[in-house]
Parts: structure tokens; sequence; C-alpha cells
């Protein structure tokens, strides 16, 4: 009994090395992939590819990607490749090589490559995810609801939220208490998010535990199976569709798909009608298209899970860009004191030219604000990186190199965007760089905080709005200086998909004299 029990140990013994040789010979085979294209590579390592491990070593993507961009760029390679997992992954670095693939050669890149599951994940197939004539149908659709006008008709809603902030502002600042700027951010985008998707009335100043609040910041942070997930979902997408693997958080999609179901039922049942993007989504469900203030049928009709993932993106990539955006904006201007000097200035000269009314087109006229948020996203911008899927066989112009269907790509933002060469002094935080003067000295395709091409992204000027706003409510009135109880230099969280701080940021406020 004991040589039988001896002989099958050595037996499963046998079958594990054999197992592990047959792996380990594999990924060796599957990392020559780019040396077998002719494209140069960084080293990989067994199983993560270039990327880092995330449980050993987990670090932000924007860090990663800043090196990735960086250690290329050193050796002077136009494109580099990748690999995430053993899924081969391209990104370019020339400029040309990034316009063809965002503009000119567009149709073979027309898909963004996030992996979503429709079955069972149902509120993650939105227009951010959404392929071919699918993404084609809904963009044509939606692009109509964020013209200049579709935002005159929200602005209101954005108004009554600062002045929500400014009441909270208010009491700090009697109170001599420092605030974190990335929780007040937060909540202001909460509060903006839920009132025009929804029409709910969330005052996350006075109820920072809300549902609704604790869902939406859920939704951005990734645990640990969550992330190797995620890998699983770019690398191999059919296996892990297949595996019930989801990118939205079961009780994030949850919550949510319910929240916008009963909205949807309150306002048909009742024939409510709000100034708001959830009108908007209803009119398209509905058939119904604005023309010359009459409403008529377009035969075109959004169904009802499209408009549930529709609003789903739009309470998403609404709350965390911005919000962002934001937090990183306001730090910048506690530490360059003159520059918040110069934005309260141009506020209160323009409010002025405006009977100290904030309207749409003061908000337009905020010029050198508009630098100042342009500039954080040169240096924040809230997505690291772009992807993109080659969907048919491409031959890179002027090269012998050909990239085969389904290679995903990626577009090295916040590399680009702190790069010298592009940027001079690049950790320098300079909104000059945006002067109508210095502007066209920028290269095309340098600065793509909100992508370019068809699939730019389609929330622009509702991001910058609720930007723009949130930092005159606050602005206008009060004065930050940073806090000793932030940790600088800022680290990015290694859990978040955006490039998002770690740890709070603590300013102190004090009321304009």
């Amino acid at each position: 009994m004991a040589i039988i029990s001896d002989c099958f140990c050595k037996d499963i013994l046998t079958i594990l090395i054999a197992f592990t040789v047959c792996i380990y010979g594999y990924f060796k085979w599957a990392y020559q992939y780019w040396k077998r294209r002719g494209i140069p590579n960084l080293e990989p390592t067994i199983p993560f590819g270039t990327f880092a491990n995330p449980i050993l070593n987990p670090k932000p993507i924007s860090d990663q990607t800043m090196e990735q961009y960086n250690m290329a760029k050193a050796k002077g390679y136009k494109h580099v490749g990748l690999f995430s997992l053993v899924a081969p992954t391209y990104m370019p670095l020339d400029l040309e090589y990034i316009k063809n693939i965002m503009t000119k050669d567009f149709d073979h890149f027309m898909d963004h490559g996030f992996y979503y599951n429709e079955k069972d994940d149902p509120i993650g197939a939105h227009l951010f995810t959404s392929e071919g004539a699918k993404w084609r149908n809904l963009r044509m659709k939606l692009t109509p609801t964020f013209t200049s006008g579709k935002m005159k008709m929200m602005f209101q809603t954005l108004i009554e939220c600062g002045k929500q902030m400014s009441e909270y502002m208010e009491e700090a600042s009697l109170k001599e208490e420092s605030i974190d700027i990335k929780d007040i951010s937060g909540c202001f985008t909460t509060d903006v998010i839920a009132s025009c998707a929804f029409g709910i009335d969330c005052n996350s100043f006075k109820d920072r535990n809300s549902d609704f609040r604790k869902h939406l910041k859920r939704n951005f942070v990734f645990t640990i199976s969550e992330i190797l997930g995620s890998m699983l979902g770019f690398t191999a997408p059919n296996l892990a569709r297949k595996l019930g693997i989801r990118f939205v958080p079961k009780e994030v999609s949850d919550f949510f798909l319910r929240i916008i179901r009963e909205t949807v039922e309150y306002r048909e049942k009742n024939n409510v009608v709000r100034k708001d993007f959830m009108q908007l989504l209803l009119d398209l469900k509905n058939n119904v298209l604005e023309t010359g203030g009459e409403y008529q049928h377009d035969g075109k009709s959004l169904s009802m899970d499209e408009l549930a993932d529709q609003a789903f993106l739009f309470l998403a990539a609404g709350f965390e860009t911005s919000s962002t955006t934001m937090t990183f904006c306001l730090y910048e201007l506690a530490i360059n004191q003159d520059l918040q000097e110069r934005v309260r200035e141009e506020i209160n000269s323009v409010l002025e030219q405006h009977g100290g009314r904030v309207t749409y087109d003061a908000i337009m006229k905020m010029k050198y604000m508009g630098q100042v948020v342009e500039e954080t996203l040169r240096k924040y911008p809230p997505l690291p990186m772009l992807n993109r899927v080659c969907v048919a066989d491409y031959k890179i112009p002027n090269t012998d190199i050909t990239l085969e269907k389904g290679t995903l790509v990626l577009i090295p933002i916040v590399g680009l965007q702190r790069d010298e060469d592009y940027f001079p002094d690049p950790e320098r935080f300079d909104p000059e760089r945006f002067s109508e003067e210095n502007k066209r000295n920028i290269p095309q395709f340098s600065y793509l905080p909100f992508g370019e091409g068809p699939r730019a992204c389609i929330g622009l000027r509702f991001g910058m709005m609720q930007v723009k706003v949130g930092l005159t409510a606050l602005l206008q009135n009060y004065v930050f200086t940073l806090n000793n109880k932030t940790k600088t230099p800022l680290e990015m969280n290694p859990a978040s998909i955006s490039m998002a701080a770690l740890g709070d940021i603590w300013l102190d406020v004090k009321r304009v004299s």
C-alpha cells in the first residue's frame, strides 16, 4: 500500500512539474510576440506582463503609464509593445501614429476595447463601452443632448448645488476648520449628478453617507479580486464573460438600476417633465425630438436598457472626472496663491459685468479660469491612458509592420502631457501654457484629456461647465491655503481606475476680507 501511495505521489509531482514547464513555456513563447512582429517591447515578467503585480506591488495606473512611456521614449522608440498578462498591447509614442489611430485611420480603431458583460452586468453596456454599429447608433442619438443649448437648460441646477456648497464653506470658515477638498468636490459633483440625472436633491453636505454617494464612490475603487477580474476581461473577454466577471460591482449596478427604473416609472406615470439629462433620455426613449421649439417623433427610440446604461454613464463620468479635476485644481491654487488671486479677480470682474449674477454666459467668459482648468487636466488627466482596439488588420504607415485584428492599443495620455518636449518643465503648474498666444504652440495630439476624433468625450461641455461653476462658488468668497496635514508630493491611489489622489487633501479656508 505504501509503495502504491509513493508511486501515486511521484505521478502527481511529475504531472505538476510538466504542467508548470508547459505554462512557463507558453508565457515565454507569448512574450516573444512583439519581437516576431518587429516592434520593440518592454521586458515582461510572468504572469502580469509589463504591468505591476496588483497583489504584491500595487501601483497606480498613472505611474505605470508614465514609467512605460518614459522607458520607451528614453530608448528613442516611436512605439512599443507591452503585455497585459499575455495579451499583446500596443503603445504608440509618435504623435503622427497617435493621430492616425484616433482620426485618420479611425475606422481601424473605432472600439475602446473596454471589457463589458451585458448578460451579467447590464448597466455597463453604455456609450463608452459599446462597439461598432451599436456605438455609432448611440452616439448619433446622444450627441444632441450635449449641445450648448441643453447645457444652458441644466445650468440653474448647478448654481443651486453651488449655493449648498457655499453655505457649507461659510460654516467651515467661521469655525476656522480645515477641509478635505477631495470630499468637498465629491459632494458637489454628487449633488449635481443626482439632480441633473434623477431630480434627486441629495445635499451631500448634510448627509455625507447617503446611499447615493456611497455607491457612486464605490464604483471607482476596485478590490484586488476586481482588479484581477478586469485584467482578465481585457486579456480574454470571452473567457471572462463565461466566468460571469463584471466590471461594475454588483451592489453598485443593482442600486442604480433600481433608482433609474423607479425614476422613469414615476415620471412617466405622473407626467413629470424636468429640465435635466434624464428628461433628454426619456424624450429619446419615447421617440421625441425637439425641433424649433416643437416636439416630433423621429422613429429612433432608446430602449429602457439603453436609457439605463446612458444614465449610469452620465453618473459615473460626470462624478469622478469633474470631482478629481476640481480637487487637483484647488490643490494647485492653494500652493500658487498668485494664480488663485488672479482667478478670483477674473471672477469678480466678469460677474460685475453681469450684474453680480452667475450666468451661463458669465461662466463662459472666464477665460483665465479655463486656462487653469486646462492646465489641471494636463497635469492630472482623469484617465491616464486611452484604450482602443484594432478592429481590422492595420499596416502602420511607412513601415512593414502590421497590427493584427484584436490587438489592444493604449494611448499614454499622462506620458504625453508630462513630456518636457511638448510641455517644458512639465511638473510646474503653469496656466499660461493655454493662453491664446501659447496654445497654438502645443503640438497636436500631445494634449488629450478628453480624447480626440469621433470617440472624443461627448460630455466635454458639461464637465467643463460643472467644474467652472464649482470653482466660482468657492473662489469668489474664500481663500484656500495648503494645510500641513496634506502629504506632499501627492501620491495616486492604486485602487482607482482614474487618476485620483491617495488619502485626503486638507486645505485651510477663510473668507475673503
